[in-house]
């Protein structure tokens, strides 16, 4: 028993490690993301700010996932112990911070997560669109909506779900694992903690949302295999694609079998595997659908000011800044009028365009500053 005691503390140590790198991450993320819309506003390279359209739907993005991250730290029970944070509070409190767990994280945060870590992967094949605030608030409408059903099934199954237990009738009866949020822990008799268990009607209705996203998410890839989008672009968000499709349907499972497992190590080792499998796709997700197209982004406005300050002549780029300039040329000539995008005379790449950024003054004055890149992998 102290073996299996040390065991379960040593998950949920790492447990809350885990939590708080994700959110220190996220916020990182957010001030990055705020910093890059100051730069947009004050610069005047028009089509770097396409790539700040989804500004809103990164920041709600990094906001869920640090709320997803820090109710996990309710569920532990190395807080529930005597003497501890959550360990404090009466049998009751701990039983209605389980179901404010359940209703929380597999009602709402998870559902949101799937949802805008789709919208965001969604937007790498809207480039013949502008996403501008519109989007932003019509994106962030669709997944509260569609997730609004699942909150309120979660909510009927913890809420109302103990009186099936209770009923007289055998067809509506149903076991505990069903509907049961909570379990008390006894030691010599003894009350000793309440543990926070993931009801399976929860579980199944989340693992049938995780597998129609998955389902679909197959579907975009197979889309974005045949895009006009670049291969890098391409190949970043396939891999999380496939990251995200093979770990969801898991952790469903793993969370499923949590219910039923007898063993308290058992249970709560195949809790954590269900939370580390999402955790790594929501760090995938901040990684590949916020840091990296900020990052590169501020690069290409680094590259062209420096190209501005040399009079507007020719330069040699890097290769993360070459990654740019295909996706801004299609879109400026997609969205933008005639003149902002052309095809290069002089370079004889391969998918090699040349991009004219037209650097609007104060006054009727314009300039053009033309630069010549290859590829860009951004959302």
């Amino acid at each position: 028993m102290p073996l299996t005691r040390l065991a379960v503390d040593a998950l949920g140590v790492v447990t809350i490690c885990l939590v708080s790198l994700l959110v220190l991450i996220g916020l990182f993320c957010i001030s990055y993301t705020l910093y890059f819309r100051y730069r947009i506003q004050r610069s005047n390279y028009v089509q770097l700010g396409y790539f700040n359209g989804p500004w809103v739907v990164r920041i709600a993005f990094n906001l869920l996932s640090i709320w997803w991250a820090i109710s996990q730290i309710l569920r532990l029970p190395l807080l529930r112990q005597d003497g501890r944070i959550l360990g404090s509070l009466g049998i009751q409190w701990q039983e209605d911070m389980c179901k404010y767990y359940m209703i929380s994280n597999l009602g709402f945060t998870e559902p949101c997560l799937m949802l805008t870590m789709f919208f965001l992967v969604h937007a790498s094949l809207q480039w013949r669109e502008i996403l501008n605030q519109r989007w932003n608030l019509k994106t962030m409408s669709y997944v509260f909506l569609c997730t609004l059903p699942i909150l309120v099934l979660d909510l009927i199954f913890v809420l109302f779900g103990p009186k099936f237990e209770r009923s007289d009738s055998d067809v509506l009866k149903l076991p505990r694992m069903f509907t049961g949020t909570s379990f008390l822990l006894t030691r010599a008799g003894q009350p000793a903690m309440v543990i926070c268990t993931y009801p399976l009607l929860c579980t199944i209705l989340h693992g049938l949302f995780a597998a129609i996203l998955t389902s679909y998410l197959l579907l975009l890839g197979r889309q974005m295999a045949s895009s006009v989008i670049n291969k890098k672009l391409r190949m970043r968000v396939c891999l999380l694609i496939l990251l995200v499709s093979s770990s969801l349907p898991s952790m469903a499972i793993f969370l499923g079998f949590s219910v039923m497992a007898k063993a308290h190590f058992l249970r709560e080792a195949l809790a954590f595997s269900g939370f580390f499998l999402l955790f790594s796709c929501v760090l995938a997700g901040i990684f590949v659908l916020v840091y990296l197209p900020v990052a590169d982004s501020l690069a290409l406005s680094r590259g062209l000011r420096v190209s501005e300050f040399e009079g507007g002549g020719r330069r040699s780029f890097s290769l993360a800044e070459e990654d740019f300039i295909e996706s801004i040329s299609l879109i400026a000539a997609s969205q933008g009028p005639p003149t902002t995008a052309r095809t290069s005379n002089v370079s004889t790449k391969q998918g090699s365009i040349s991009f004219r950024t037209m650097i609007k003054g104060e006054g009727s004055s314009s300039c053009m500053v033309e630069e010549e890149m290859t590829t860009f992998s951004l959302v």
